[in-house]
């Protein structure tokens, strides 16, 4: 053993006997083969746990370093961290000279590792410099078992890649420390794009026979969750090495608890990652002798042997190992040049490429020039080629073939030429080699062939043209993702306007790209080369960049929905429409849908993104309005470009919900605050974490920056009653504002950042003055909403937010469905809106004109309001749940939306004013009557519609109605309609003229549902009661139907003047409504009946209950035919085939079933595949199903609408409507026509193509 160990052992003797259990660390010695049995009995015969302690500690004393090093890994794994931390100065350097080695100091056992694990191989010339070699290992050794991060740092060229490689060839470290293996990868400079795809090669590599997945990952957050899971299930105790990291973001996907190894430029890159963390740095440069030995081997003499010049040509390299190399190659091929190039280092004039601390131009830059200048006639062109490549990316070798035109050997020849000059490296990944510049080499390429880059960009393209002809590239070919990725790039910077047109306005490419990448990439592209692509003109371009932007959030998912599907759902005038019903119509034996009464429907959103993977709490713009910064449940903090949606930056910001998220004034930084009672301050460029504050002691729920640069203050507010002020270049909190009785829910400065105001649980609003922190005043909100009998104390209002006015004299005050204008100064109400009847307002914002107020409201929109009109402009619909927060971009010309649904949409001002707020209610009814579509339609819950389907003209509007309408029914002949009101209501009109015929006063309650008999001669209805109406409206007479314990579901009608109806009593009952009896009473369930269906034969009919089954009853016996057990959760919905033969049924986890009505047996169970978000495929329950007229298809809707081939299970087809939550769907008797409406109050009518 090493004296020093020896030394470390002894001198903490003391504090090893007393604390350690000898026990589980000797099974650990024992496993590591450093001790015997024997030696183990040994120490057991001891009497007491300290003099076993001493007896161990005796034998390990006579023993080697590797008992040190396995006794040092013990108590780490034993929870000795303490004393572990005593010995680690103490670990052995590891000696390569002990190891058994072949003739280049490796084993085959290291061979194989490192071949496997993409290890670079020892360069052509090979210095060794053991001491940092040795503190690599040492520092590796250091993690013991635990996951932690090594970081070998140092600037560009000084030889970080090829030491950490030189550490890895070391039998003993990797049998004892890595037995899982060695996997490396190359990352460099990257974009979110670019890291995905390292991301993919790096999990198709490590799942190389695809047991995990079929498929890559689609998004970093998948792709580090996969990791996760190949390093903990297949390669436990493995090593993941990092070669060049630039930016600590990038860190966030590999923060997977494994054992991380990186090579970087910046010292604190490790600083935004939690776990063990050791340092090793390298000199920027090698010692003299260092450069002359590497120079020598070069040329194969002695130093002493060298030309006085060899001196000199070190110093002007600056000890650089890689200026030094590419020298020295030189050198080897005109041994006789020592004093020429020993001038054209000292003389020659380049021209800078560019400025930067971090490297070393002038002498590298130089070298390049002379190096490539020396290479053969035949091989300069081929180099010239790689001035276009990317930067740090790998090429395949395959793409080079194309690009040549040769054979995969002839291609690796010329490359191994330029990697044997030091002019290209290459990384093997098994049997492929992937050949990349170093950026430097880049650049002065670049800089060098800046006139020829566009021919050469040009030929890489028409070589790809000839290649693949009109096929695309299949992911199981090596150079498919870099084709997916970079085509584009060639083509723009080959100025080829038709081809990258032709590529980019292909359907055919944006759904092999998105299903490999996602579409983040793609907006990404249409903005970087809009120059190229709007040549003739833009629409064309805006017509596919729209297309992805609002359908993203759903390409980005599994299962991948069908693009052309998408596509034939945008305006007839888009290009997009054109080519997929173009694709459509060649697409034979594939179901598609016209959504034919689509012309009046606007796009209002600009971008709909979805970066998490939980609801989103707050969304807004940085002051430049280039980014947006967005939080929510998923406990992530996200930074993404406006424009484009791209991501910027992902950090797993706290360890709970995020409730709100703010940009400094100047845009450098971003604050968040949690329910897990932190603020903190981030970098919003490198997500560096600049400070945490912990001093509330509830959930923080609001925090702002001021608006002033120069100085950062930020308000928080909390569950705690307290409002505090952080000066951010103290550690903890400048003031802290007293008064708030109840939770404070929002605060924000002034404009003039002269004050803050507050908005709490206890009622009130209070201003706060910035300098002083004292209370300016208290307005009582409640006041507003007392009414003359009421006492104080019996109101109970939440404030829930509030908005300054520009100038800062007015504020906007939330609570309730109010909208409240106060005067600052005087405590004034100045104007009062009341936004809405049937939602809660959850956010506002003013628009910085002053004159617009956007609101969020709960139930799933945003309205914008002129304050001064006290008017409703805008009804942007789009979201699918709850909206938390609207924010304006600070021109006023976006404002941005966040929501439960787990989308952020950015919306234009100007555009959302100027479009329509129409809403129908999703109850409707529709007659199929000669080919024609006639639907009857609530418009805005105050008037009726008559809508002609099959052009989408209205053919008859009535008069506002004083009364919301909640229902409707069409007469089969088309001539009578009648609906019913919140009041209790129905009246029955004249459809020619929209006169009312007959009026009602039915009910107490609102009427929800009403329905003609086919004589058109009587009306059914029911409401919030349990009475079923029958009104013989001609006559004026009604009779009641009374039978019925709890409130009537639903009911159906049957034939020879029968009726069906079902109850939240669980009971079916047949009636007469000639006579009003009761003719069968059916006690089906234990719970609601929600849902009823009779076979086309009339001879049964089928249940569906909350109770989790569906039942069949014969009505000629009254009895029960089979009870239908399996689903798991309320059966909704159920509906019989045209032949009798089957039953379907509907759940609320989005499963449907299908049964065989003669034996009650299961067919076939529709699977709800569930999509990476955590999301069913039906988007939720299943709320109404119809079959084909032969059987063989299935339609259900819910999220939305999906067709079913009902023999295999297969899913046909799947229409994303722009809302949620479809109640039920009106198909027509062939099959062809399906109508139905969203929570957002869009019809479709849709038609199979």
């Amino acid at each position: 053993m090493d004296m020093k160990s020896r030394n470390y052992l002894l001198l903490n003797r003391q504090a090893l006997e007393k604390d350690i259990k000898t026990s589980y660390i000797m099974d650990h010695m024992i496993a590591d083969q450093v001790l015997t049995l024997q030696e183990e009995e040994k120490v057991r015969q001891q009497n007491t746990q300290k003099e076993r302690a001493a007896m161990l500690i005796n034998i390990i004393l006579t023993k080697d370093n590797n008992s040190y090093r396995s006794f040092y890994n013990a108590l780490l794994h034993e929870g000795y961290r303490d004393l572990a931390a005593l010995l680690q100065d103490g670990i052995p350097v590891f000696s390569a000279g002990n190891e058994k080695s072949s003739v280049d100091g490796m084993t085959s056992y290291v061979k194989t590792v490192l071949c496997e694990g993409g290890v670079p191989q020892r360069p052509v010339v090979f210095v060794t410099r053991p001491k940092l070699v040795d503190a690599i290992k040492q520092k590796l050794c250091c993690l013991g078992s635990d996951p932690g991060w090594v970081t070998v740092y140092g600037m560009a060229g000084c030889g970080k890649t090829v030491l950490t490689a030189e550490a890895l060839r070391d039998h003993q470290l990797l049998q004892d420390y890595f037995p899982g293996g060695v996997h490396w990868i190359s990352v460099g400079k990257q974009d979110k794009a670019g890291l995905l795809i390292k991301l993919q090669n790096l999990c198709s590599r490590l799942d190389h026979d695809g047991t995990l997945s079929q498929r890559p990952p689609l998004n970093i957050e998948e792709a580090k969750d996969r990791l996760r899971l190949l390093m903990l299930r297949r390669y436990p105790r493995s090593l993941l090495v990092l070669d060049d990291i630039w930016d600590s973001w990038v860190l966030k996907a590999f923060d997977n608890q494994c054992q991380i190894l990186i090579t970087s430029r910046d010292r604190s890159v490790t600083d935004a990652v939690a776990g063990n963390k050791y340092e090793i740095h390298v000199e920027s440069g090698l010692a003299h002798e260092k450069g002359l030995e590497v120079l020598s081997l070069f040329v194969n003499k002695k130093i002493t042997e060298l030309p006085e010049q060899a001196d000199c040509i070190v110093r002007e390299c600056k000890g650089s190992p890689l200026v030094i190399s590419l020298i020295g190659a030189l050198l080897r091929d005109f041994p006789g040049r020592w004093e020429y190039y020993l001038k054209q280092l000292q003389n020659k004039q380049f021209k800078r490429i560019r400025k930067s601390s971090s490297y070393d131009y002038e002498a590298l830059d130089e070298a390049m020039s002379i190096s490539v200048e020396q290479l053969n006639e035949n091989i300069k062109d081929y180099y010239k080629d790689l001035s276009i490549l990317p930067k740090d990316v790998k090429v395949p070798t395959k793409v080079l073939c194309i690009l040549w035109d040769m054979e995969t050997e002839e291609v690796e020849d010329i490359l191994q030429e330029f990697v044997n000059k030091s002019l290209l490296f290459c990384d093997r990944n098994g049997k492929s080699f992937h050949y990349y510049l170093h950026d430097l080499q880049l650049d002065f390429l670049t800089e060098k062939n800046r006139n020829q880059l566009q021919e050469l960009h040009k030929n890489i393209v028409n070589q790809y043209k000839k290649y693949y002809k009109l096929n695309m590239p299949i992911p199981s070919q090596e150079d498919c993702m870099y084709w997916y990725n970079f085509l584009a790039y060639h083509m723009a910077g080959a100025n080829m306007q038709k081809e990258l047109c032709d590529l980019m306005f292909s359907l055919d490419w944006i759904k092999a790209k998105t299903e490999l990448v996602g579409p983040a990439h793609l907006i990404h592209e249409y903005v970087e080369y809009s120059s190229v692509l709007d040549q003739k003109n833009s629409i064309v371009r805006e017509n596919f960049q729209e297309f992805l932007s609002l359908n993203g959030h759903l390409l980005g998912r599994q299962p991948f929905p069908d693009v052309i599907q998408l596509g034939l759902c945008q305006l007839e005038t888009s290009e997009v429409y054109q080519q997929a019903k173009l694709l459509a119509q060649q697409e034979a034996g594939i179901f598609y849908l016209e959504w034919i009464n689509k012309k009046s429907m606007k796009n209002l959103s600009r971008l709909v993104v979805r970066p998490h993977r939980d609801a989103v709490y707050h969304a807004c713009f940085s002051q430049d309005r280039q980014r947006i910064a967005s939080c929510g449940a998923d406990k992530t903090l996200q930074v993404f470009k406006a424009e484009s949606g791209e991501r910027l930056l992902e950090i797993r910001a706290h360890d709970d919900e995020i409730f709100c998220c703010a940009f400094s004034a100047d845009g450098a930084l971003v604050a968040t605050c949690s329910a897990d009672k932190k603020v903190k301050i981030w970098n919003s460029r490198t997500g560096q974490c600049m400070r945490v504050y912990e001093e509330h002691t509830e959930q923080v729920n609001c925090c702002q920056f001021n608006n002033r640069t120069g100085q950062y203050l930020l308000a928080t507010c909390s569950n705690d009653t307290f409002v505090k002020l952080w000066d951010l270049n103290r550690k903890y909190c400048r003031n802290t504002m007293f008064g708030h009785v109840n939770s404070v829910n929002h605060c924000k400065f002034s404009p003039n950042d002269e004050y803050v105001a507050s908005c709490s649980t206890d009622g009130t609003v209070k201003l706060w003055e910035v300098r002083s922190a004292n209370e300016l005043k208290t307005i009582e909100i409640k006041d507003f909403f007392r009414t003359a009998d009421e006492q104080p104390d019996d109101v109970e209002i939440l404030v829930k937010c509030c908005s300054w006015s520009r100038n800062s004299a007015t504020i906007l005050v939330v609570a309730k469905n109010k909208l409240l204008l106060l005067d600052v100064k005087t405590s004034d109400l100045l104007k009062q809106v009341i936004v809405s009847h049937h939602s809660m307002i959850q956010y506002c914002d003013f628009c910085p004109g002053d004159e617009l107020v956007a609101v969020a409201l709960s139930h799933c929109s945003v309205e914008l309001w002129n304050i001064k009109s006290l008017s409703k402009v805008a009804d942007c619909r789009g979201h699918m749940s709850w909206i938390h927060c609207v924010t304006f971009s600070p021109d006023g010309s976006l404002f941005v939306t966040s929501s439960d649904d787990q989308t952020i949409r950015i919306w234009e001002t100007n555009k959302v004013c100027k479009s329509s707020d129409a809403v129908l209610k999703s109850e409707l009814d529709v007659v199929f009557h000669n080919d024609k579509v006639m639907i009857l339609a609530i418009y805005n819950q105050q008037h009726l519609q008559l809508i002609n389907g099959n052009n989408d003209s209205i053919i008859m509007q009535t008069e506002a109605q004083e009364c919301p309408i909640c229902c409707c029914c069409l007469s089969e002949d088309l001539k009578f309609a009648a609906f019913g009101q919140e009041n209790g209501t129905i009246k029955v009109l004249q459809l020619s003229d929209g006169k009312v015929l007959k009026t009602l006063e039915a009910y107490r309650t609102s009427v929800q549902h009403c329905q003609f008999t086919s004589d058109c001669q009587t009306l059914i209805s029911s409401a919030h009661d349990s009475v079923i109406q029958v009104w013989r409206w001609p006559l004026n007479e009604h009779m009641f139907l009374r039978g019925h314990k709890e409130a009537v579901k639903d009911f159906r009608l049957l034939e020879n003047s029968k009726l069906l109806s079902w109850s939240f009593d669980g009971t079916v009952k047949v009636w007469s409504i000639t006579t009003g009896k009761v003719e069968k009473d059916f006690t089906c369930h234990g719970d609601t009946v929600l849902s009823c269906a009779v076979s086309p034969d009339g001879s049964k009919f089928s249940s569906a209950s909350a109770d989790k089954t569906a039942k069949i009853w014969s009505f000629e016996s009254s009895s029960v035919l089979h009870e239908l057990n399996g689903h798991e959760a309320c059966v909704r919905c159920c509906t019989f085939s045209s032949d009798n033969k089957l039953l379907a049924t509907g759940d609320d986890k989005g499963e449907i079933r299908i049964w065989d009505t003669l034996t009650g047996g299961l067919l076939h169970y529709f699977s709800p595949v569930t999509v990476d978000e955590g999301e069913p495929t039906h988007g939720g329950w299943v709320t109404d199903l119809s079959f084909s007229p032969d059987s063989k298809m299935l339609v259900s809707s819910g999220g939305y609408l999906k067709w079913w081939n009902v023999t295999t299970g297969e899913s046909l087809q799947t229409f994303y409507t722009n809302g949620t939550n479809l109640k039920s769907i009106h198909v027509s008797p062939n099959f062809d026509i399906y109508v139905t409406v969203d929570n957002l109050g869009i019809l479709y009518v849709l038609q199979k193509m």
